[in-house]
């Protein structure tokens, strides 16, 4: 641990934290918490710049739980912050960025003193073989492979690893699980895996500067990587309709996958919301296994192909709401959504439909807000790919979903990223020149 920051149990929180003459920093930690192990250089680096003006502290959770109780944490990490004993700011938790901290922390200095930690904040410069922008299932498995051929292999990813796997409630279809295993642990064995391989991960890392020509990037602000090769494993993520209700309960009866997640709601109630191809076609795969189905559309008329509105309105099972849009998912017991809440858009009077559960199918994006121009795209705006992985900027890679593919799933992601590491394997095992794939 730093030498700026003390470790206290409950019985000092009073006299170290409440009756401190200053601003305080407190992070309630826990031991085999990956959000807490990527938090922990974060924390130390910035107690080095913000110390003496801020006083920083390290609260064991479990070893004092009646003062985390007392102050409604819950979760691990969870930062603090106090000023002359009592609470200001935002509480952070979660996968916290580097970025989060420092916003809190500026105001307890001036403008003045913040600028000056900011100019001389230490650079550093980190070289190695193969960068990996994304630690979702097809960049940990691509890091896997090359760090095990030797191959000095650094990780980044905006989240704690894991991508969409981390926020699905069940995976019960990846090979080697004979019983369904929770999304949240599945993510957890494959960011273990790539440690133990010796992928250098740099998890809830913000990239402050991409060039993909130079093969480098900037993380946190102040590290630079320099790589060999990069594979580009972002992943693509849902639409978001923007509803309250929608982020918070992801994972907890909001379910953009009905591959994933249509078996756990056998003779239950679901909405799916959307009228296109994808959510008439998902939802005659929900119906396997639902007692139910109501179809929420925005428009008079289904939008996907007329042979699976054919069997959609033919099915007994499945309902439809035309000229509705969501307008909350509602949990009333704060953990599982049992409610839509809709609106007519010709009368602009809202209902609701109680649920089981809701499937939200308006379309899927990848992730390349890092990346804008910077790669040929195909005509929904993926990246487009040869058979090895390799992209249209040289020495560039791209696995997973936010590559061009005609199924997206745990598995085509894994096989994505094992085919393009093998191949930057060896790439640079041969001493070729970065190669790029044949414009189409």
């Amino acid at each position: 641990m730093g030498g700026k920051i003390v470790e206290i149990g409950a019985e000092a929180f009073e006299a170290e934290v409440l009756s401190h003459d200053g601003p305080v920093a407190v992070d309630f930690y826990s031991t085999e918490c990956p959000p807490c192990e990527a938090l922990a250089p974060k924390f130390e680096a910035l107690a080095e710049l913000y110390a003496p003006q801020v006083k920083f502290v390290k609260i064991f959770r479990q070893g004092a739980r009646e003062i985390a109780e007392k102050l409604g944490v819950r979760s691990s990490p969870t930062v603090l912050f106090f000023d002359r004993g009592s609470e200001v700011g935002k509480r952070l938790t979660g996968g916290i960025h580097r970025s989060a901290l420092v916003q809190q922390l500026d105001p307890f200095v001036g403008p003045e003193r913040a600028a000056a930690i900011k100019s001389s904040t230490p650079k550093s410069t980190t070289q190695c073989d193969v960068l990996v922008i994304g630690a979702g299932p097809a960049g940990l498995t691509a890091g896997i492979y090359t760090a095990q051929a030797m191959l000095n292999t650094v990780a980044v990813d905006l989240a704690l690893g894991g991508g969409n796997v981390a926020i699905t409630h069940q995976v019960s279809n990846f090979p080697g699980f004979a019983k369904p295993q929770p999304g949240w642990q599945l993510a957890h064995a494959m960011v273990e895996q790539a440690k133990e391989a010796g992928v250098h991960l740099r998890l809830a890392s913000e990239l402050t500067r991409v060039d993909l020509d130079r093969l480098e990037v900037e993380v946190d602000g102040h590290e630079t990587i320099r790589a060999k090769r990069i594979i580009v494993a972002t992943g693509s993520s849902p639409r978001l309709l923007g509803v309250p209700g929608e982020v918070e309960f992801r994972g907890h009866g909001v379910s953009y996958c009905a591959t994933c997640d249509a078996k756990y709601y056998e003779g239950k109630h679901v909405v799916v919301i959307g009228g296109g191809n994808s959510a008439v076609e998902e939802s005659l795969f929900i119906s396997r296994f639902a007692r139910k189905l109501t179809v929420v559309h925005q428009f008079a008329e289904l939008q996907a192909n007329k042979r699976a509105q054919e069997q959609a309105f033919a099915d007994n099972k499945i309902e439809f709401v035309f000229r509705h849009e969501p307008r909350a998912f509602v949990a009333s017991n704060g953990k599982w959504v049992d409610a839509v809440e809709v609106e007519n858009l010709e009368t602009r009077e809202r209902r609701r439909i109680d649920c089981d559960g809701v499937f939200v199918f308006v379309g899927m994006r990848p992730n390349l807000d890092l990346f804008p121009d910077a790669f040929e795209l195909d005509d929904w705006g993926y990246v487009k790919v040869d058979a090895e992985m390799r992209t249209s900027k040289p020495g560039v890679y791209a696995a997973g979903d936010v590559a061009t593919k005609r199924f997206r799933q745990i598995t085509t992601a894994v096989s994505d990223g094992t085919i393009a590491s093998i191949a930057v394997a060896r790439e640079l095992e041969s001493g070729a020149a970065p190669g790029a794939c044949a414009s189409t």
